[in-house]
């Protein structure tokens, strides 16, 4: 029904939670929307003008827009809140969480245990979603041409474990993921099926900041 906005940001209220708050001038018309937090902190300044994908949810007493920085997030959305019992503010919860990539390959890779690390997804509901979302979001991928090569990283056999122990070290979902994704580009590391290895080339990159 209303598939983006472009209007003047004024008013903006981000928040630790994954829902972030934001109202857009449209030719004089106020539009307040829900965003996934990891995206809002990414727009600009308070009167800038910026342009946000939507999905309007309707239920029986109330409308709610939500917002998206690229039509692709929005449709992934779409496709996360069409899985049973996954409503809206879980799909956010999941795109705050994950970056758009990453959240597709742990579905399309059934890796529910990553997935279960979003606040409110247990392991139940990790699993239904990528039982009912696996096989139509890899196919969404490659005709949206989202990825053209598999992101470097531990092989598939490996790779629930390698980021189960660096998650229990302590580190973010996002720093285990853009971890992995650098030290994937090492050619020889690309070969090995070696826990231990993946682990410690890991852990020596995400300690280069420190």
């Amino acid at each position: 029904m209303i598939g983006y906005l472009k209007g003047c940001l004024v008013v903006l209220q981000r928040s630790t939670s994954p829902r972030s708050q934001l109202t857009l001038d449209v030719n004089g018309v106020g539009y307040d929307l829900q965003m996934p937090t990891r995206l809002a902190q990414h727009l600009p300044q308070i009167g800038e003008i910026v342009q946000i994908f939507t999905h309007l949810h309707v239920r029986e007493d109330q409308w709610t827009l939500f917002g998206f920085h690229s039509a692709a997030e929005r449709d992934l959305f779409r496709q996360l809140i069409g899985v049973s019992g996954i409503g809206p503010q879980m799909g956010l919860a999941l795109l705050d969480t994950f970056s758009l990539q990453d959240l597709v390959q742990a579905i399309v890779g059934s890796n529910t245990k990553l997935l279960a690390k979003t606040p409110g997804v247990g392991a139940k509901t990790a699993e239904r979603i990528s039982l009912e979302l696996r096989s139509k979001l890899a196919e969404w991928r490659d005709n949206a041409g989202l990825t053209t090569a598999p992101l470097p990283g531990p092989a598939s056999e490996v790779q629930a474990e390698v980021e189960m122990t660096l998650l229990a070290l302590g580190y973010s979902i996002k720093e285990v993921m853009d971890g992995l994704n650098a030290v994937g580009q090492n050619s020889a590391l690309s070969k090995t099926a070696n826990v231990d290895d993946w682990i410690r080339e890991a852990i020596a990159w995400l300690s280069q900041d420190v």
